[in-house]
């Protein structure tokens, strides 16, 4: 039986757990790499629909400009981090591993204890991943069975009235004139659609272990249905329109269909 080919996922692991005491967690459903409690690299693909394969480094003073400056094919300036100087390292447009290696033992020396540092030695030697990303591993909901399940959300919001689909954080949402009520993404290896429900309902659905209490938005009354155990449509479809019927507008209320059994 053949070996399966390391992907970058698997280098970028590699590489940060090469040094001393390094740790991996999951953060915001993305691969963290610490040392004693720091952050020093963090690895993301496709942030808020960006279409990137990356790792953020917690960079030293001035590298990130350096390098954004004269190498915008390869470095780029994070969100969030990037205004603390992390610097964004793209992982699939051909930069060399034994540079990448470089840059992540610099983001690691620079929140590491001197003790460690002093113990780490030669910087790993990594050949390059032999396998890259597919399409879908970069965005999930490019895969097959996702397309076939976004295109049923797409008819069930579409058929309501006054409803436009856009995309925001690069997910497909669906408003009822401004406003939000449907929305669709990856996470955790599945598929998912949010609905508005209200605080009042969100507990008696989160028993079944299908929905989830969304990160963000839970506060705010939201649900998360994980499809790719099933797509049932009447339950999506109920869902949907009531979340719509929350949002909408009176005249857009009028034009609704009377409920369906």
């Amino acid at each position: 039986m053949r070996p399966v080919a390391r992907d970058i996922g698997s280098a970028v692991r590699e590489v940060c757990l090469s040094f001393p005491e390094a740790q991996e967690i999951r953060s915001h459903g993305s691969p963290s790499y610490k040392v004693r409690g720091k952050t020093f690299a963090a690895y993301v693909v496709n942030h808020h629909g960006d279409g990137r394969v990356a790792l953020w480094l917690n960079a030293p003073q001035g590298a990130q400009a350096f390098h954004t400056r004269d190498e915008p094919k390869h470095f780029f300036v994070p969100p969030y981090v990037g205004l603390r100087g992390w610097l964004g390292v793209n992982l699939d447009k051909g930069l060399s591993w034994k540079r990448i290696a470089a840059l992540v033992r610099t983001a690691y020396e620079k929140v590491a204890p001197a003790h460690l540092t002093a113990t780490i030695g030669d910087t790993i030697g990594i050949a390059p991943p032999a396998r890259r990303l597919a399409a879908s591993e970069i965005d999930p909901t490019q895969a097959p069975t996702a397309k076939r399940l976004l295109a049923q959300l797409r008819a069930i919001c579409g058929a309501l009235p006054a409803v436009s689909e856009g995309v925001q954080f690069g997910h497909p949402v669906w408003r009822a004139g401004k406003r939000v009520f449907a929305s669709a993404y990856a996470r955790d290896g599945a598929i998912k659609f949010a609905f508005w429900v209200g605080v009042g309902r969100q507990g008696l659905l989160a028993m079944e272990a299908r929905y989830r209490l969304p990160v963000y938005t839970a506060h705010l009354g939201w649900i998360e249905l994980d499809v790719s155990r099933g797509f049932a449509r009447a339950e999506v479809r109920a869902l949907a329109e009531d979340s719509y019927r929350h949002f909408a507008l009176k005249r857009m209320l009028a034009a609704l269909p009377p409920r369906r059994p």
